[in-house]
């Protein structure tokens, strides 16, 4: 592995930190998997989406991967959004092969990342998407499942441990509509030895169950665990004032990755609408205080690159 590239949790690129590294500025995410996946002829049409490629074809994840280091995102996402022990079941995958894909998600990053040769520092995001990603009803969009705060602990904390356990530098607790599953994911989060980040999906000014986002975003200014907190998969137009009210309220980093503006229809499992996302956006998002820029679902490898490019200059350059 290439000694500039994060090699475990905290490591990014030797002994530089994550946290050091977005205390000198912002640092590019990637775009969304599945689109990457898909545009690569893979079908993911069914409730596992692109975590039944872990089993089936991890070489294609670790290509979708490689290709958003390649367009100069300096942290990718693992395919473990939609990776569960119940989901997985379903499709009769034990608990110790799910623990083994789940570990696996981590590991595929960094390979991609190694092969890149890229020589700046490289980071490994483990994703750990909501309850609703697992029922793959489109209930993530909505949030209040009718389970308690613990019961939805009980629910994250396994796969957050497997997951810690595989070393990521940072977990991505990501795509949360309601304060219930934040207040969940904070208290399964806690003692794991890895920091997060908290991402909720928004809708306006307010979660995407309704809650308003200063006191979903309160939740986490006091969470030692939490390095950065924010949105993604929202529209771009909603992350403008979600940006500047999380840095306002948390005091911490900001993290940022809004879809491309269309809308997923949960019905005929496809996006509708045009793309609004833009590379002109970035500029505001980060001087209202993003540090980790990125896009969601159907922002691809060519956005990201208009990200890296506008946040520091060619990629080229900035490997040099």
């Amino acid at each position: 592995m290439n000694e500039a590239v994060s090699t475990g949790a905290g490591a990014g690129g030797g002994p530089t930190s994550l946290a050091a590294a977005l205390a000198r500025g912002p640092l590019v995410l990637d775009g969304g998997l599945s689109n990457q996946l898909a545009a690569a002829g893979h079908d993911l049409s069914d409730d596992l989406w692109s975590a039944r490629l872990l089993a089936e074809r991890p070489d294609a994840v670790r290509a979708a991967h490689r290709a958003y280091y390649e367009a100069g995102a300096d942290v990718v996402i693992t395919a473990s959004y939609q990776a569960t022990f119940e989901g997985f079941a379903r499709h009769g995958i034990d608990a110790v092969s799910t623990a083994e894909l789940l570990r696996l998600s981590v590991t595929l990053a960094r390979e991609a990342a190694a092969l890149t040769g890229a020589r700046r520092p490289l980071w490994v995001a483990a994703s750990a998407g909501p309850y609703g990603a697992m029922l793959a009803d489109g209930s993530e969009y909505r949030g209040g499942y009718g389970l308690s705060v613990a019961d939805l602990e009980r629910f994250h904390r396994p796969r957050l441990e497997v997951l810690a356990d595989a070393a990521p530098d940072i977990l991505a607790l990501e795509t949360v509509p309601d304060t219930d599953e934040a207040r969940a994911l904070l208290r399964a989060a806690r003692g794991l030895g890895v920091p997060a980040w908290l991402s909720y999906s928004v809708s306006g000014t307010r979660t995407r169950a309704g809650q308003p986002l200063a006191e979903a975003f309160a939740l986490a200014a006091d969470a030692d665990e939490v390095l950065a907190v924010g949105v993604n998969c929202c529209d771009p137009r909603d992350a403008d004032a979600a940006v500047t009210l999380a840095a306002r309220v948390t005091g911490k980093p900001v993290v940022v990755y809004p879809n491309s503006g269309e809308t997923w229809d949960a019905r005929t499992r496809s996006w509708q609408g045009p793309s609004r996302f833009t590379a002109a956006q970035v500029s505001r998002w980060r001087e209202a205080g993003a540090r980790l820029i990125g896009g969601c679902c159907r922002v691809g490898p060519e956005a990201i690159a208009e990200v890296a490019e506008k946040l520091r200059g060619p990629v080229g350059g900035a490997d040099a």
